[in-house]
């Protein structure tokens, strides 16, 4: 898991061929009115989703993991304070992993919560298990999906 904001976002480029392409894409790219739902990037490489939705508490909070997609969730309004843990600390799934949606959730709590204002973006990997669209009002994001294997 890596949290940041884009004036240092060049850092990772180095860790997957399409992170490039995704930060340029955020900086080249009036991203507030991009409309909520799924933005083609580069085909099933790489793509966004936005959100525009109220905040929900700790409680109702769910960890989930994805095995396709890395994502880079950035925060474009409000305060997402998103869980974590290592996915290998996560024992007691809600179902099985679904493959179609490239999602499994999980019943275990975290004690580690990471508060991403605005302007800042958290990269969780296949071996992060995350909880995001924590806080209070509403939150506005972007969920950039890359591919894990893409160009490899």
């Amino acid at each position: 898991m890596i949290l940041d904001t884009l004036a240092n976002a060049d850092r990772y480029a180095a860790l997957h061929p399409l992170f490039r392409q995704a930060f340029d894409y955020m900086r080249n790219n009036d991203l507030k009115s991009l409309a909520n739902g799924r933005h083609a990037i580069h085909g099933e490489q790489l793509f966004a989703i936005v959100e525009r939705v109220p905040a929900r508490s700790v409680e109702v909070a769910q960890l989930e993991c994805h095995r396709q997609y890395i994502d880079i969730q950035l925060v474009l309004a409000g305060v997402d304070t998103m869980g974590w843990l290592p996915l290998a600390q996560c024992l007691e799934p809600v179902s099985a992993f679904n493959t179609e949606y490239d999602i499994q959730f999980f019943k275990d709590a975290t004690n580690t919560w990471v508060t991403t204002p605005a302007g800042s973006f958290c990269i969780f990997f296949p071996d992060d298990a995350h909880a995001p669209l924590v806080g209070t009002g509403n939150i506005h994001k972007i969920v950039f999906k890359l591919a894990v294997n893409a160009g490899l």
